[in-house]
């Protein structure tokens, strides 16, 4: 195993370096076997394939007879309007259609046309109809489906990959490859288990373990450092899993506020709704979790090496007078997040006009807020434990003795010329 990752300071001394690969051997007696335990548990746990009578229509699939095509506006006109009839229920798209052919009138979605209209350029997906209307029908011929956001999606998911290599360089390109595989695990392990109805606390134990295994390594390199800030990230999970578990039951969060909730109930099969959001909310505190247990473990490790002899009491209040700060800001970062992703809720819980107690533990909101509660005291309490296993690997290295030893011997041997 290899030394550890620079963070950009200098190369370590020969006692720090030493001090590093024997606190890499000491974690490594806890992460092999943990990992083995997560492999087994992954194996056991993986998917069959069979879900059974568990099955969902594509919204966009269409009857005998219609298709879905594509084209690009060239205007928006308003036609066929009655007196008294809003303008958004009669506005039709003019678009040429990308197979080629002359233009259609596409009859655009009221919602669509109050919220965010259309125009000019913007490329649209609708339904022919033509081949199943009867002669003379006044119903549109054209449906408006949805827009194509191909090409904008790509551009920004572009630009993100060329910010994030330009300023992080190799570590950066380091961790969109792991970002690839975290995703690779959430599709091929935890949402096919979760739709054949495995136990999705296990689920999000074992799915969560394995992707921070992966992305912490793969991001940040094989060191002592990376591998205390996985146990602390470890025991943030179990924490977080465990507070999730109870809060689902003591809550009575049912999880059918959504829409989207509600049609996986209707599926039936062994999926749980509930299972699902106990999934959520384990799974959402990963990124926040990663941010601030490889941050603690840096930080007790640039601290002892600048100052070996340091006592443990005292290196462990330095190093987490450091994480309260992180602290402070994570959890800001946290509960602005779900807010912004909530915000629709938010305003009409507003406009409900309802007591803010009785708003905020309503069912549109109480999933909300307990994953921002929940994730938090996960992530509060995995600093302080980082920071104790971070302090309680170096000194058991001994770099402090022997660091002392040297000076010691180094100035006797000063005095003695």
């Amino acid at each position: 195993m290899g030394a550890g990752h620079a963070h950009g300071q200098a190369p370590p001394t020969p006692v720090a370096a030493a001090a590093r690969r024997r606190a890499t051997w000491i974690l490594a007696a806890v992460l092999v076997p943990l990992g083995l335990v997560t492999l087994v548990a992954m194996i056991l746990l993986w998917p069959s394939g069979d879900r059974g009578d568990l099955k969902l229509a594509n919204p966009y699939s269409v009857a005998q007879g219609v298709t879905m095509e594509t084209g690009t506006v060239q205007s928006v006109v308003e036609s066929g309007c009655t007196q008294g009839q809003p303008a958004s229920q009669c506005t039709l798209a003019v678009a040429q259609p990308d197979a080629g052919g002359s233009q259609v009138l596409v009859a655009m979605n009221p919602d669509v046309i109050l919220s965010h209209g259309v125009k000019a350029g913007d490329r649209i997906r609708y339904l022919n109809l033509t081949a199943v209307q009867p002669p003379g029908s006044s119903a549109p011929s054209y449906v408006f489906v949805d827009f194509v956001r191909t090409v904008p999606i790509l551009l920004l998911a572009g630009l993100y990959a060329v910010v994030v290599v330009a300023v992080a360089r190799w570590r950066g390109f380091r961790a969109l490859l792991g970002l690839v595989g975290a995703y690779a695990v959430l599709a091929a392990f935890i949402l096919p288990g979760l739709a054949e109805g495995k136990p999705p606390l296990l689920l999000a134990l074992v799915g969560s373990t394995v992707i921070m295994m992966g992305v912490l390594y793969f991001a940040h390199g094989v060191s002592a450092r990376t591998s205390t800030a996985l146990l602390g990230t470890v025991f943030g999970l179990a924490v977080t899993a465990l507070l999730a578990s109870w809060a689902m039951d003591a809550g009575n969060l049912t999880g059918v506020g959504s829409h989207d909730a509600a049609s996986l109930v209707n599926l039936g099969g062994r999926l749980s709704i509930s299972g699902v959001i106990l999934c959520g909310l384990v799974i959402a505190s990963l990124g926040a979790l990663n941010d601030v247990t490889i941050t603690q473990a840096s930080a007790v490790w640039e601290l002892y090496e600048l100052a070996p002899a340091t006592p443990a009491r005292t290196l462990f209040a330095s190093a987490l007078r450091i994480g309260r700060d992180h602290i402070a800001s994570t959890v800001y970062t946290i509960a602005f997040a779900y807010a912004g992703a909530a915000l629709p809720v938010l305003l009409l819980v507003m406009l409900y006009d309802r007591p803010l107690l009785e708003a905020l533990t309503s069912s549109e909101l109480a999933e909300e807020v307990v994953r921002t509660l929940v994730g938090s005291i996960g992530l509060v309490l995995a600093i302080p434990m980082t920071t104790a296993v971070a302090v309680a690997v170096v000194k058991a290295t001994g770099a402090g003795r022997r660091a002392t030893a040297a000076a010691s011997a180094s100035h006797m041997d000063y005095m003695s010329r």
